[in-house]
């Protein structure tokens, strides 16, 4: 539940600063029409820009944060065997799926995890963990990278980002639409907004930015499946099943930071209650069946 909350935070807390530094610079008033009215002509499109542009500003830099937050370092020259197998075998993967060679490198992390992230899908990172190559057999280490260059090949990082953009930018127009309601309507304030818009704003931010975030990570869930899916069709669906068999029977990991988990080949599962809406990845055992189903 911790990470839930973590999770959470780092979401809200954007939507907040935002809104804060926007309210103290006066950029708000800006969007009230003649007579103290909301322009949501002009609301809307404040909140497309900064709703999409910080979720894409992240996403322009994700590579980078990644490299920096996990530590990772990238292979330019196999310097041994393993890590010739580990460049030699995403090349051949990235190659048949149809994308740019993405860069390859590792991390050290006794946790059993990989993931990939990048702008696009010919400007990719793909990394394993330490934990990973010492833990899995060739076989599961070859599916997990298979599932990661499917998460590059299906555009997932960039899906991602438009999707939080997406809600991002609704958070921020009806949490000032809400908060115009109650200052006009309930408190009956009629020049410019009072101290009732701007605490029901950052009330009604924090709600939505919470519901938001149930949309955003059910897609993520959705895009496990397909990436599943299309790692059992690139390196054969015994594979598969057998990686995502070992990610069962070992602690789930938390060596990503929250920011990261949804690019994870393995996160924290939830196993019933609210707290499992709020979840990146399915559990193993339905990613399995559903392998399995075909």
């Amino acid at each position: 539940m911790k990470r839930v909350l973590l999770f959470l935070g780092t979401n809200i807390a954007i939507i907040l600063v935002l809104g804060t530094v926007l309210r103290l610079l006066g950029v708000d008033r800006l969007l009230e029409a003649d007579g103290g009215a909301l322009d949501y002509g002009a609301l809307l499109i404040f909140a497309a820009v900064f709703g999409m542009g910080g979720s894409f500003l992240s996403l322009a830099i994700s590579k980078w944060m990644a490299k920096k937050a996990m530590g990772v370092r990238a292979i330019d020259k196999p310097s041994n065997a393993r890590e010739r197998w580990l460049v030699e075998t995403v090349k051949r993967q990235a190659t048949t799926a149809g994308v740019g060679m993405p860069e390859v490198g590792i991390y050290d992390s006794p946790q059993v995890n990989a993931f990939a992230t990048g702008m696009s899908r010919n400007n990719a990172l793909v990394a394993v963990s330490s934990g990973l190559l010492e833990t899995m057999s060739a076989d599961e280490a070859e599916a997990v990278l298979a599932h990661e260059v499917m998460h590059v090949q299906n555009g997932d990082m960039i899906t991602l980002a438009l999707i939080q953009g997406v809600v991002n930018t609704f958070v921020i127009f009806f949490a000032r639409v809400i908060g115009h309601f109650v200052d006009r309507v309930i408190l009956k304030n009629e020049r410019g907004h009072g101290i009732g818009f701007w605490v029901t704003t950052i009330v009604a931010e924090i709600m939505l930015a919470v519901l938001a975030s149930v949309i955003v990570m059910w897609f993520s869930r959705q895009r496990e499946f397909r990436a599943d899916a299309g790692a059992a069709d690139l390196a054969g669906r015994e594979k598969m099943i057998a990686a995502l068999q070992r990610l069962g029977g070992v602690s789930p990991a938390d060596d990503l930071p929250d920011q990261m988990e949804a690019f994870g080949i393995s996160g924290r599962i939830a196993r019933g209650g609210f707290k499992r809406y709020f979840m990146s990845h399915p559990p193993i055992e339905a990613r399995i069946e559903a392998l399995r189903r075909g």
